[in-house]
C-alpha cells in the first residue's frame, strides 16, 4: 500500500486498538482478541517489554492485519518497528526524524499533538494524521472549535477515549479514535463484546 492507502485503511472503521501490556505474550493475546472481534487496525506500544517480538509474531500470523507501533520517539525505533512488521507508526509527541524515517520506507506516521501550533507544525513536517494526546485533557467541543480553524487537520483523539464518548469525538470531526484499556481490559470475551458495541455505536453515529 501507499502511505495514503494505509492511512485510509487504519481510519476506515473510525477506531484502532492500542495494546500496552506487561510482555509480548500478553500483547499477542490482547491484539488477537481485538482483531478477532472485528477491528482491522491495532497498535503495539513500544513501552511493552519486547514489543517488537510481539509485533513480529503478529506480522507472521496475521499478515492481513493493519499492525502499527506506538510510542515511537526516535528514528532507530521507527526503523526497528518497520522491520518487525509495523505498517504505521504512532508517537505521543512530535519527532520529525520519526516522520522522515517512516516516510523513507513508505510507512505513514501519526505524531502526537496537543495544541493548534503543534498541529500546524506536524502538518508542515509531513505527518499523515495527528494523534491528539491526551484527549482527556480537552473535549469533543474543543476539537470542534479547533477544526473550525484547521479543517485540514486529520485528528486521532487518544488517551481517555472510551466506548461511550468515542462517537462524540467522531461527531466533532475526528477521523478516528485510538482506544486501549477501555477495549482490552478483562480478557478476550470482554474485549469482543466491547469491540462489537463500539463498532455498532460508531456506525450509528455516522
Amino acid at each position: 500500500m501507499y502511505r495514503w492507502e494505509t492511512t485510509q485503511a487504519v481510519t476506515a472503521q473510525r477506531v484502532f486498538g492500542i495494546i500496552r501490556t506487561a510482555g509480548p505474550d500478553e500483547a499477542v493475546i490482547a491484539a488477537e482478541a481485538v482483531l478477532d472481534a472485528g477491528l482491522h487496525a491495532v497498535e503495539i506500544a513500544l513501552t511493552t517489554p519486547r514489543a517488537l517480538t510481539a509485533l513480529a509474531r503478529l506480522a507472521e500470523t496475521r499478515p492481513d492485519a493493519l499492525l502499527g507501533a506506538g510510542t515511537v520517539i526516535d528514528a532507530a525505533a521507527a526503523r526497528a518497528a518497520i522491520e518487525a512488521g509495523a505498517r504505521f507508526l504512532v508517537s505521543p509527541s512530535l519527532h520529525p526524524e520519526v516522520i522522515r524515517a517512516g516516510h523513507r520506507y513508505g510507512v505513514p506516521v501519526f505524531p502526537g499533538v496537543a495544541t493548534p501550533t503543534e498541529m500546524v507544525h506536524a502538518l508542515e513536517e509531513g505527518a499523515d494524521a495527528l494523534k491528539l494526546f491526551p484527549a482527556s485533557a480537552v473535549s469533543p467541543a474543543w476539537l470542534r472549535d479547533v477544526r473550525a480553524a484547521l479543517p485540514q487537520a486529520p485528528l486521532l483523539p487518544t488517551g481517555g477515549v472510551t466506548i461511550d464518548n468515542a462517537p462524540e469525538w467522531i461527531a466533532a470531526g475526528a477521523v478516528a479514535c485510538g482506544i486501549g484499556s477501555a477495549l482490552t481490559s478483562g480478557g478476550a470475551p470482554s474485549t469482543g463484546e466491547r469491540v462489537g458495541t463500539l463498532l455498532r455505536r460508531l456506525a450509528n453515529s455516522r
